[in-house]
């Protein structure tokens, strides 16, 4: 994050897809939900009402990471994929789901 991002307490009903968190979210028994600096999407806000998450820290202020900066954590997580899906083998099924699920990190988010 930039020298003048600055973290923010806000509600869940708050928080929008494309936010970053400036700290891991944890349920009750400490178990991580997101890790710190996740991007917050649609689904995984949805997933944490349904966990009864009321609030969470963000960043604000930051400014958008360099073009250099996102095709690196891109290429991580495409490296990722590869990784989990490293013994799925050759079946049609897998092929595809790594192929739908490369297309899906690789476009570009807002």
């Amino acid at each position: 994050m930039s020298a003048d991002a600055r973290r923010c307490d806000i509600g869940l009903d708050q928080a929008v897809a494309g936010m970053t968190l400036a700290a891991a979210l944890c349920d009750a028994n400490g178990g991580v939900l997101l890790p710190q600096d996740a991007e917050l999407t649609d689904a995984s806000l949805a997933s944490l009402r349904r966990r009864g998450v009321e609030r969470c820290v963000v960043w604000a202020g930051a400014e958008p990471a360099d073009p250099a900066q996102r095709e690196r954590e891109r290429e991580r997580r495409l490296l990722r994929l590869r990784h989990l899906f490293r013994h799925s083998g050759a079946g049609a099924g897998g092929a595809l789901l790594l192929e739908r699920l490369s297309d899906y990190r690789q476009r570009e988010r807002p």
